[in-house]
Formats: C-alpha cells, structure tokens, sequence
C-alpha cells in the first residue's frame, strides 16, 4: 500500500485535511492504519469492493471525535453522539478535497453503521465496521485507551482504562463479523489478554 504521505489528488488533499482536523495529535494515526486494515479485509473478497469509498470513509470516520468538534463541557461530551455529528458534516470536508461527488453518499452511509452496533448496509461499511472492531483489540488498543486518560472524562485513573479493555476483550470479538477479520483478530486478542493478566499481576489490582 502506498504510504499516505504520498497521495496526490484528492486522496492527498483530505489526509491533509485531516492532519488538521485530528486533535489530539495521536488521534490522526488511527485512519492511516484503519485504511490499512481495509485494504487488509477487502483483499479477501471475490467481489468489487470501491477503494475510493473506503479511503474517505475511513479518513472522516471520526470528525466528530475530534477536539474543536466535540463538545468540551463534560456534561455535553456525556450526551454527545460523535457519529450523527461526523454525519452532518463530512459531506462539506470530502467535497472540499475533491472527493468524487457521486460517492460521497455511500462514504456517508458506511460511517453511519461503522460503530460496534451498527448494522452496515454495504460491503463497504461491513468492512469499516469490522476494521474499526480490530482497532480496539491488540497492543494498539492498549495505547490509545491510555493516551485517553485525563484526555478523556469516562478515563481519569489506570483503572478506568483497564476496565475499558476488559470491556473490549469480551464483548469486541463476538461481534466481528467476516473471516478475514476474525483470523486478523486472533493475535490481538491473545496480546490484548496478556497484557492484562500482566498488568493484574503486577499492580495487583491497585490502578485506581
């Protein structure tokens, strides 16, 4: 895959757009290795799948997440849905990079189902889902859980953070829901599994 410092086109208008847009700094990374993991699953299947859907939906994926669009009052960031924001609003960020008008709506339509809960209505938001799935099992998970605390009101203690991939071990993997992700999901979970028996060990349980 070629690396995303290199795109031309629109392609390299909306990552720079997003460079931008991704506050906190370590936020921006996460769309670069979730295309990755796309063109990882999409690889698999026998049928078309629209690579200019996946880059821009990956890309803008999560506006809404991001400081300077995301409410900063604590009692707002509680209320607020991240994913009907990024909805409302993406269409005006990939037409500003030159993304092919006539998919912008199926872009749109993939972000709308990428969260664990949604039910994806194209091979294309199947596959998002499912990427965006693995990013939360894994060694990657663990730093962007942490880099949460303090950032974050729901993370203000190591405890919080653990109890949050705790969460993920269990519930993150029975809802995958293609091979390919699932076979890509099986070294993160033992990482993820063994990060955590470690991390008991060590503290104890005292992280809070």
């Amino acid at each position: 895959m070629e690396p995303f410092e290199t795109y031309q086109g629109w392609r390299g208008a909306l990552v720079k757009r997003i460079r931008t847009e991704a506050l906190p700094p370590e936020k921006f990374s996460h769309q670069a290795r979730l295309y990755a993991l796309t063109q990882e699953i999409a690889a698999s299947f026998t049928e078309p799948v629209d690579d200019d859907v996946l880059f821009g939906a990956t890309w803008v994926h999560d506006l809404g997440v991001f400081l300077g669009h995301r409410p900063s009052e604590p009692e707002a960031l509680k209320l607020w849905n991240s994913t009907a924001y990024t909805v409302a609003h993406v269409g005006e960020v990939l037409r500003a990079c030159g993304f092919p008008e006539e998919k912008i709506a199926a872009a749109i339509e993939c972000i709308r189902t990428h969260e664990a809960h949604g039910e994806p209505t194209t091979t294309e938001g199947t596959i998002l889902r499912d990427a965006d799935l693995l990013e939360q099992l894994g060694a990657v998970a663990v730093m962007r859980t942490t880099a949460k605390i303090a950032q974050d009101t729901r993370f203000i203690t190591f405890g919080d953070a653990a109890r949050s991939l705790e969460k993920s071990l269990a519930s993150v993997p029975p809802q995958i829901r293609l091979g390919k992700t699932k076979e890509l999901a099986q070294p993160r979970i033992t990482a993820l599994q063994s990060f955590l028996d470690s991390l008991q060990q060590e503290s104890g349980g005292l992280l809070d």
